[in-house]
């Protein structure tokens, strides 16, 4: 399991969590979701398999403490940054998208062969769909 991985999968699910209006007791996840397992695994369940659930668990709850908080303050500087952006910035920005994509991902190249408009088109909709991460 990757560090970044696991991160990702945290900041995921801090947005979904972020949009709870109830009380979030990380801590008593855990309990259930040891018992959960021990209960779908019993004659394959042991002490390692506690430890290293636990470990998981508790690095997963670090994780989401420390984003608390933080997709809604996100989600007010991610807007405030495309209201700013000059029709200038918005161009260097949907170059750099796809820049930056095929550099990660050179076999990209090979299904995205459009005119720059639509690859335009599909940065904005990149763009819009960013900040229905933060509002759905």
């Amino acid at each position: 399991w990757q560090t970044h991985r696991l991160q990702e999968e945290c900041d995921v699910l801090s947005l979904v969590l972020a949009k709870y209006r109830g009380t979030i007791n990380l801590s008593e996840f855990k309990a259930v979701m040891l018992a959960s397992l021990r209960s779908l695994v019993p004659k394959a369940w042991g002490g390692d398999h506690e430890v290293a659930w636990g470990w998981l668990w508790e690095n997963v709850e670090r994780m989401l403490k420390n984003l608390m908080g933080k997709p809604q303050v996100q989600e007010k500087a991610l807007e405030r940054l495309i209201m700013s952006l000059t029709e200038d910035s918005v161009n260097y920005l949907r170059r750099e998208v796809y820049k930056r994509f095929f550099a990660l991902a050179p076999a990209g190249q090979d299904y995205f062969k459009q005119s720059t408009t639509r690859l335009y088109w599909i940065a904005d909709k990149i763009v819009e769909m960013t900040i229905e991460m933060y509002r759905e």
